[in-house]
């Protein structure tokens, strides 16, 4: 603890020792979430753009909350840089990001699992369809496109819960760096 004296007040400093590895390793992962909901998202906004469909609640959404944690992620490294990065700080910042991607994953398995859903039409055009198309055609190129956008659904799915996860171990790990248990 660094105690630093102005004017007749004490001011002090405690010093927060983030583990490097856990903190780096979860940074990349992060990273690589917040992107692919990102790109995912954006790419589903072109295409219903294109395709002059209505915009699901859940397009903009994910592109928000992609963006505002990538954004959340830069914060953090300048605060590393700097040292300063307090635990309280990311613990709030985690919990609101976690309640974001929980709303995420609640809106694609809506949109995947239930009424008339996503999952059922790609079982029906793309994973089971008889004759797989092959070769330069349009059919192909068709094929190709639909089933790109129904690993993309999953592919989103899959990284909400990822980001969930890792936003319950990085309030984990501020608790820990909080209580010292790292210094």
């Amino acid at each position: 603890m660094a105690r630093t004296v102005v004017g007749s007040a004490v001011v002090v400093r405690e010093k927060f020792f983030w583990p490097d590895a856990q903190l780096n390793f979860w940074t990349i992962v992060m990273l690589a979430t917040a992107g692919t909901i990102l790109g995912v998202f954006a790419e589903f906004l072109v295409i219903q753009n294109r395709m002059q469909q209505a915009i699901p609640w859940i397009i903009p959404y994910g592109i928000t909350v992609g963006a505002l944690t990538i954004a959340w992620i830069l914060v953090m490294l300048v605060l590393i840089a700097q040292r300063r990065l307090l635990p309280g700080v990311v613990m709030l910042f985690s919990f609101i990001l976690l309640v974001l991607f929980i709303a995420g994953i609640v809106g694609t398995a809506l949109n995947l699992f239930a009424g008339p859903n996503i999952s059922n039409q790609c079982n029906t055009y793309v994973n089971n369809v008889s004759s797989q198309q092959y070769g330069s055609s349009v059919e192909t190129l068709a094929w190709l496109q639909q089933n790109n956008i129904c690993q993309c659904w999953n592919a989103a799915f899959a990284f909400w819960i990822i980001g969930t996860v890792f936003f319950v171990w990085i309030m984990v790990m501020a608790s820990q760096v909080n209580q010292n248990q790292y210094g």
